[in-house]
């Protein structure tokens, strides 16, 4: 009988215990191979946790030029889409790490960092030609919850054209 009460004991206690230790475990890295087109992001939908490491395979399939903004409660200019009033970096205390395949570095410099436009955050610009970026960030606590990413290109006619996404933070 008491073989039988140690058994359940264990049987019940093993999952328990790894339940627990899985909670604390770095989530595997997640990379994502977005295109951007004419006008929208493929995938539109990125679910990361906490503490996951992020990379976004950028390439921009499109005729036109295309960017991508993380942020929160889009502000209008002259009744069109012109950015975020929260950036899902700024708020966070970051930056992510960017690199554009064959271009020289005056020339990244050019397409990632404040966005030079009217509307503020970070954004990585995408010219045509089939270029390629690589965005790379660790997700914080501080991006739980749900965020936009969107292209404001054409005075916000790309995200008014359907060029949006959904980021869901999760811990």
């Amino acid at each position: 009988m008491k073989k039988l009460y140690l058994a359940m004991i264990i049987g019940m206690g093993l999952p328990l215990l790894s339940a627990c230790s899985s909670t604390n475990a770095t989530p595997e890295p997640l990379v994502i191979n977005m295109t951007m087109s004419e006008f929208a992001f493929s995938p539109n939908v990125i679910e990361p946790k906490v503490g996951q490491q992020v990379t976004i395979n950028m390439m921009n399939t499109g005729a036109l030029q295309h960017e991508i903004m993380f942020g929160r409660n889009m502000m209008m200019n002259n009744g069109q889409p012109d950015g975020c009033k929260t950036d899902m970096f700024s708020m966070a205390g970051m930056e992510p790490s960017v690199t554009f395949a064959g271009m020289d570095v005056m020339d990244e410099g050019k397409m990632m960092g404040q966005s030079g436009m009217q509307h503020g955050g970070y954004s990585v610009v995408m010219p045509t030609g089939d270029q390629t970026a690589q965005m790379t960030f660790t997700v914080t606590e501080d991006m739980m919850g749900e965020w936009e990413f969107g292209c404001f290109e054409q005075d916000g006619v790309h995200y008014t054209a359907g060029m949006v996404g959904t980021m869901r933070v999760s811990p």
